[in-house]
């Protein structure tokens, strides 16, 4: 009797995990969406749905994670933490949201992620981490992020990020970077020529703008010209030659739904400075000028040609003038005077 109530119970209690929703929630049972956003929440709710694919938990007073808080959605494909007091993601947070597409954290006080945070997430599709205080993303952060097409990371403290950490999303489309204290300096080089292949592959990114060193403050990173870095290390591949690239910024979607070893500061590092050396030139810069000083010799030359046939000419005539002006001079005393035989039956006439 007993075993049979306790068996009963506890089919209450997974039908009513199963179907039953927060009070301070309201559940759409057709779309599996739990809205739960602006209703000044301090933690996440308990009980939810196990069949829930959408949570809404933005623009509550949440501030704390627990690595249990989704043990029972699985299932869950959109989360939203939009809007919270979020400081700290623990490790194993997300450790069951095998399903999970979409992740939204902005607008939270978010100032570091460990490593694994985001490792079981292999069908993550976007993440937004824009609005929080990161000052670094961590090294593993696309290992099993692959599936990635989007990310957000504006308005952060980040100053740097690594090149082999991006080189990890061999999917992504989107990156959105925009107003975070970027360093132009020596190890930027790096990130750098990773957008500009990004671009070249037909990537969209937003404008980062430089914050230091001083020399380069304002400037966008992308727009830098190269010189500004030959005495850097040099990268161990070289980049493609993109001189028709052009970025633009794409609308942000809303907060409330989806979709949204350093150098001197004061660039006083020797090794960063711009030094007086001839800039490589690449292919197609070389073969332009060749085709260029091609054209403009050919147009000398042409010049040159028409010239000495002018001048030829010129002398011809000229030389012709002359000798024709001389036989006028000669014949024109012969003429005036008449010769010594028409003279004679003249004088005999009159005689």
């Amino acid at each position: 009797m007993k075993g049979g109530l306790l068996l009963a119970l506890c089919a209450i209690l997974v039908f009513h995990l199963a179907s039953g929703c927060p009070d301070i929630c309201t559940c759409q049972t057709s779309s599996r969406t739990v809205d739960c956003s602006f209703r000044g929440l301090l933690e996440i709710p308990n009980h939810l749905p196990l069949q829930t694919q959408m949570l809404y938990l933005q623009g509550n007073q949440i501030r704390a994670i627990n690595h249990t808080s989704f043990t029972y959605v699985a299932s869950l494909r959109i989360l939203d933490l939009s809007n919270n007091s979020i400081s700290r993601v623990p490790p194993y947070a997300f450790h069951f949201l095998r399903s999970l597409q979409v992740l939204n954290l902005t607008n939270n006080l978010i100032y570091h992620l460990e490593s694994q945070v985001f490792t079981p997430l292999m069908a993550l599709k976007e993440l937004d981490l824009s609005y929080n205080n990161l000052s670094a993303l961590p090294e593993s952060l696309g290992n099993n992020t692959r599936n990635l097409t989007f990310l957000g990371v504006r308005n952060n403290q980040l100053q740097n990020i690594d090149r082999m950490v991006l080189q990890t999303f061999t999917n992504l489309k989107v990156l959105l970077a925009r107003s975070n204290p970027w360093q132009c300096n020596c190890p930027a080089l790096g990130l750098k020529l990773w957008l500009e292949n990004f671009l070249y592959k037909g990537g969209t990114i937003d404008e980062l703008i430089c914050s230091g060193p001083s020399i380069r403050k304002g400037n966008d990173l992308l727009k830098i010209p190269y010189e500004m870095f030959k005495t850097c290390t040099p990268p161990m591949t070289a980049p493609p030659v993109m001189s028709n690239i052009h970025y633009h910024s794409p609308e942000h979607r809303s907060n409330s739904k989806f979709g949204h070893h350093n150098d001197h500061i004061d660039g006083s590092h020797p090794e960063c400075e711009p030094k007086p050396k001839p800039r490589p030139v690449s292919l197609r810069h070389a073969i332009a000028t060749v085709v260029i000083t091609g054209v403009v010799c050919g147009i000398v030359c042409l010049m040159m040609l028409a010239a000495a046939i002018y001048g030829c000419a010129y002398a011809a005539i000229m030389a012709k003038y002359h000798r024709e002006l001389k036989e006028v001079e000669r014949l024109a005393p012969v003429a005036e005077h008449g010769s010594p035989e028409e003279k004679e039956p003249l004088d005999g006439t009159l005689a």
